[in-house]
């Protein structure tokens, strides 16, 4: 299908020095139970897209690679002010285009999704999100957990190489 990645990483991306949690997740758990134990290839803005590299269209063109766009929903994202360009262009792609499946992975309570956007509030409704809880933080390593189910659920078929 002319795709290089299964997946296109959209988080909110934090402005100061200290690492979040989100980017830990982003950068750490992802990678360990998406690629190295499920074999899929993701595409983070910040490890996959380099310095000096014209971001806006380097976003695009990765999405374009990308089988399925995973949005984390934090209230950092919900509270900004101004969204992203990926994630305008992800929600344009998905909604508007129609070729790319969108995984909404709420990583703390939003509570009433009345803040968000209405495209994301459609996707919610569509399909919903994956969850985040708590109890997955003990052990966010194991590939076997609830949470990583669900997200393979939504993940493309992985084709095994003989």
């Amino acid at each position: 299908d002319g795709k290089i990645y299964d997946a296109y990483v959209i988080y909110p991306q934090s402005h100061t020095n200290e690492v979040t949690f989100v980017e830990y997740f982003v950068y750490q758990i992802m990678p360990d139970i998406l690629e190295n134990k499920c074999g899929y290839k993701l595409c983070v803005y910040g490890r996959d897209i380099y310095p000096g590299e014209d971001t806006a269209n380097a976003i695009e063109k990765k999405m374009q690679k990308s089988r399925r766009l995973i949005i984390l929903l934090t209230q950092q994202l919900i509270n900004c002010e101004e969204h992203a360009y990926d994630q305008h262009i992800a929600l344009y792609n998905a909604l508007i285009q129609n070729d790319v499946k969108v995984i909404l992975l709420e990583m703390e309570t939003i509570g009433s999704y009345e803040k968000l956007q209405e495209s994301l509030r459609f996707i919610i409704k569509q399909q919903g999100t994956v969850k985040w809880k708590e109890k997955h933080t003990v052990h966010p390593q194991s590939s076997n957990s609830k949470f990583w189910k669900q997200v393979r659920y939504h993940m493309p078929l992985r084709l095994r190489s003989s």
